[in-house]
């Protein structure tokens, strides 16, 4: 088997699935079934995923207050502290199980885990503990998906010093996808895809999103999904796709044919 991978290592294609929002609290038949055809029809693929719902209910249940500015989690010391013990404690491990019960080997990771993703603070005075992604571990992340393994990472990164930041995931997941140059880039989230005026969209150009920003129709947390995508078909990912857990949704390419 690995031969004939190698044989064809050029026509071979990569993606990366981040997942976020409620897909976390449980995935659906149909997104295992949908992962292992890709799996089947030879595409490379690797998970991140951040940990929004449970993250918000542990920082309830020990009274730490958080909010979102621009996307982006502030996150204070104590903030931090829930984060990683969440993220790498509990969400990880339960992606995992998931996965490994569904019949697919899967691995759990974090930036600590052999320097996968050492990251600085973006800006400590505005954001607290969030990290930039400095560096990311591609040999390791390789070393895997050739034994066959999926990685599946928590958007945890470390700084030298080793302290744990938080990062965006939909930033970890376009940091992952450039670094190990994916073909594409699947945002799973609990909708599917891009909504504008109650319709979703198949398809998307970063000129018809720029316009749908300017004109209020993307706000909130489909802000940094856009603007990953956009940075990742900036540079040089051919496909950015926002989907719903069965993996279906916008596609958004550069642009459009005859664009």
């Amino acid at each position: 088997m690995t031969t004939s991978k190698s044989m064809h290592h050029t026509v071979r294609k990569r993606m990366v699935i981040k997942l976020g929002g409620s897909t976390l609290e449980g995935l659906n038949e149909s997104f295992f079934e949908n992962f292992k055809k890709l799996q089947e029809s030879g595409i490379e693929l690797i998970i991140t995923h951040g940990g929004g719902p449970a993250i918000n209910r542990e920082l309830a249940v020990r009274g730490v207050e958080s909010h979102a500015l621009n996307g982006i989690r502030v996150t204070s010391e104590a903030a931090i502290a829930i984060v990683q013990s969440t993220l790498i404690g509990k969400v990880n491990p339960a992606l995992v199980h998931e996965l490994t019960t569904a019949g697919i080997a899967a691995i759990g990771l974090n930036g600590f885990d052999g320097q996968l993703i050492v990251a600085d603070y973006l800006d400590k005075d505005v954001y607290g503990f969030v990290g930039e992604v400095k560096t990311v571990n591609t040999s390791l992340l390789e070393a895997l998906i050739s034994a066959g393994i999926v990685p599946v990472i928590a958007c945890i990164g470390a700084d030298e010093r080793g302290q744990a930041l938080n990062i965006n995931g939909d930033t970890v997941a376009s940091e992952i996808a450039l670094a190990i140059d994916a073909d594409s880039l699947l945002l799973v989230t609990d909708v599917s895809g891009i909504r504008i005026n109650n319709e979703y969209q198949s398809k998307a150009t970063p000129s018809f999103i720029n316009q749908w920003i300017e004109e209020g129709h993307i706000y909130g947390g489909m802000l940094p999904k856009v603007q990953g995508a956009l940075e990742c078909l900036s540079a040089g990912i051919p496909s950015v796709q926002i989907v719903g857990d069965s993996l279906v949704g916008t596609t958004i390419l550069s642009r459009m044919n005859g664009q």
